[in-house]
């Protein structure tokens, strides 16, 4: 990781997207296995409570060359408009980090199953919180046309 500082995964993705698709997300069924090494089964306890989950995890097939440092259209596409890398959630990013927002389906020993995950195969996953509605935005949530229309699809089903 940048900075010297290094994070240690605490686990992977598994499923059967292998590409990096940027769409289609939505019914992806995910299992998120955690390093027995590290953890055993009590770290989980009391998660099955929770609906969603947020994943943090590193994008690790981005080469840091590729990492954007300035502006660039959204998907490199020119019908959006050239912004800033941290106005929008492309993959290549200063420290290759991304966090979604998923549906927890189960949780089997050290595996947790979940829908909505836009992790590829193998993924390194560096942290998983519950998501509680108080960490949500309070008010009303404001975002350009682009956005919507670039995000549109991204997560309906495969």
């Amino acid at each position: 990781m940048a900075g010297g500082t290094s994070l240690r995964p605490i686990g992977r993705v598994s499923n059967d997207r292998h590409d990096l698709d940027l769409d289609r997300w939505g019914g992806v069924e995910s299992t998120i296995e955690l390093d027995a090494g590290q953890f055993d089964p009590a770290a989980l306890r009391g998660l099955e409570q929770f609906s969603h989950l947020e994943v943090i995890y590193h994008l690790d097939r981005i080469p840091p060359e590729a990492v954007h440092r300035g502006a660039r259209h959204p998907r490199n596409d020119p019908r959006w408009p050239e912004v800033g890398i941290f106005a929008q959630r492309a993959a290549a990013r200063p420290n290759r980090l991304a966090v979604t927002r998923c549906r927890l389906v189960g949780i089997t020993g050290m595996r947790l199953r979940v829908v909505g995950l836009d992790a590829v195969d193998g993924t390194p996953v560096l942290d998983i919180k519950p998501y509680m509605r108080e960490f949500g935005p309070a008010g009303e949530v404001r975002q350009p046309p682009w956005a919507t229309e670039l995000m549109h699809g991204y997560f309906s089903p495969p």
